[in-house]
């Protein structure tokens, strides 16, 4: 039957990973059911929002992630939470309410760590770093326990310290199916020919080229001349101190 759902429906999607103030990992999708050709055909009758409503709740209840089991941590089962809100989207639809979900999901594209204040945009290398990080304590606890997990050698794999700056998450923020909607490079055409231009160029090259100058600029010089300046006269009364301390101490034959 899975395999004979492509002849009937396509399932498409779009899906956003948020990280939320207090460290907790929220997943926002958009999930569509078109015909077999796609968003610009019809879905069969019984593709109902219904249907798709229960299809994601079931989904979720059923999704478990079993861990190989180590001495340090033992095995876990790990699986989705209670709270899974669905609720549907109608592609005509001018209501508040589907405008409101709609933006609620887009807005997480644009998030950053830095709003969320969960993690740093930056790599961390040492524990010392992570006892400087600007962050919440609670979010340094969770970075020190990451860091902690990628020295056992069970979990070598998943490079957990390398990740310590994101709490040990290294996925995309988005994902989406590839006939969810438009790609990155129809966007790039459809700018170029927004532009003018009737290619997208691949490289640009610049033909014209003229000689300007060398060396340092006016206030440059100035300035250079100045450290040259002080670098001589260093070296000259190091001169002078090493050749009279070599006076003193030296002493000719009796």
């Amino acid at each position: 039957m899975q395999s004979r759902f492509a002849q009937h429906a396509r399932l498409s999607f779009a899906r956003v990973a948020e990280y939320q103030k207090r460290a907790a990992v929220h997943v926002h999708a958009v999930v569509r059911l078109d015909g077999p050709a796609g968003p610009d055909d019809e879905p069969p009758a019984w593709a109902t929002a219904d249907l798709l409503t229960h299809a994601v709740r079931a989904s979720a209840r059923r999704v478990h992630v079993h861990t190989p089991h180590t001495l340090a941590v033992g095995d876990l089962d790990l699986s989705w939470g209670d709270q899974v809100d669905a609720r549907p989207l109608h592609a005509d639809g001018d209501g508040p309410e589907d405008d409101a979900v709609a933006a609620y999901v887009a807005k997480y594209v644009t998030k950053g760590a830095s709003e969320t204040g969960a993690g740093l945009d930056h790599p961390v290398t040492t524990w010392a770093d992570i006892s400087t990080a600007p962050v919440r304590t609670h979010v340094r606890t969770l970075m020190r326990a990451c860091w902690r997990l990628g020295g056992l050698v069970e979990y070598e794999p998943l490079r957990l310290r390398a990740w310590t700056h994101t709490l040990g998450y290294r996925g995309h923020i988005l994902t989406k199916s590839r006939a969810y909607s438009t790609t990155y490079a129809a966007l790039r055409a459809e700018r170029a020919h927004h532009m003018g231009h009737d290619d997208i160029p691949v490289a640009v090259t610049e033909r014209d080229w003229r000689y300007v100058g060398s060396g340092h600029t006016p206030g440059a010089a100035l300035l250079a001349a100045g450290v040259a300046e002080d670098l001589a006269t260093n070296r000259k009364i190091a001169r002078e101190e090493l050749g009279a301390d070599g006076r003193g101490l030296s002493a000719g034959p009796a």
